[in-house]
């Protein structure tokens, strides 16, 4: 599956563990900045969204398969592909790559909601910039 966005992001000390690897779920915090990295090149901000569209996003469900070990240092590559658009909801394929070598890929459900936290359409003006959405690559 082809990247609509690719973010790096250099590993630091505090993303590791005692054994000197990236720590598991950082990946995830690497794969939401990605995300927001991809919102913020589509000119989506995601304050206006909340103040115009009473809509925000919230991570429904993720999976993840670990590959290979990160390291101290390394320059991750993190890629976001959209794999379905729906009503209120968006879920995306994630990789974390360290040169040619994939170490994690991940499965993200994102849902729209409204300040109270109930489900929302995706209002169609981001939605639209989503379809088309590739974009060129982002540098931490």
């Amino acid at each position: 599956m082809p990247a609509d966005f690719i973010w790096n992001v250099r590993v630091y000390y505090e993303d590791t563990d005692a054994g000197g690897i990236v720590y598991y779920a950082n990946y995830l915090k690497f794969f939401e900045r990605a995300r927001t990295e991809w919102l913020r090149a589509l000119n989506v901000n995601q304050h206006d969204l909340l103040a115009e569209h009473d809509a925000m996003f919230v991570v429904k469900s993720v999976s993840a398969d670990y590959h290979a070990p990160a390291k101290l240092d390394d320059e991750l590559k993190l890629t976001v592909s959209i794999e379905k658009i729906g009503r209120a909801s968006i879920v995306f394929h994630q990789e974390a790559w360290c040169g040619e070598q994939l170490l994690n890929t991940a499965r993200v459900k994102v849902g729209c909601v409204d300040s109270a936290l109930r489900p929302r359409a995706v209002p169609a003006v981001v939605a639209d910039k989503m379809r088309p959405a590739r974009v060129t690559t982002q540098t931490d």
